[in-house]
């Protein structure tokens, strides 16, 4: 056989209708399929990319929202703002400093103190 020959029974595909063809489509199918697993596994890894970026972008919306959040409830925390938002309501801040009150618990009497009364 011609290497023109053989040339033009590759262009002709001879090798699919020959005797041994049977080893050929195998192969041909078996290279198929790992293309297509390729093709698969391709198509997962990109959908799961993306989607993490989606969520890391989502995470980073998140953040910045309950910076801001916490940033606001700071503000309304202060008491300025308070007592601002009370003397529309005519209730305005106390002038006399507040005075801590103090209990004394009675000492707890010992086992032998105990005795004694009984006695």
């Amino acid at each position: 056989m011609t290497k023109e020959n053989s040339i033009y029974s590759l262009l002709k595909a001879k090798f699919l209708i020959e005797d041994d063809a049977l080893k050929t489509w195998k192969f041909i199918i078996f290279l198929f399929s790992l293309a297509m697993l390729m093709i698969y596994f391709n198509h997962n890894y990109d959908e799961k990319n993306y989607k993490i970026t989606k969520l890391t972008n989502e995470v980073k919306e998140l953040r910045s929202k309950f910076v801001d959040t916490r940033s606001e409830l700071m503000k309304l925390k202060m008491e300025s703002t308070i007592s601002k938002k009370m003397e529309a309501r005519q209730i305005l801040p106390s002038s006399v400093p507040p005075k801590k009150i103090v209990i004394h618990k009675p000492a707890e009497k010992s086992f032998f103190d105990k005795l004694k009364i009984w006695q």
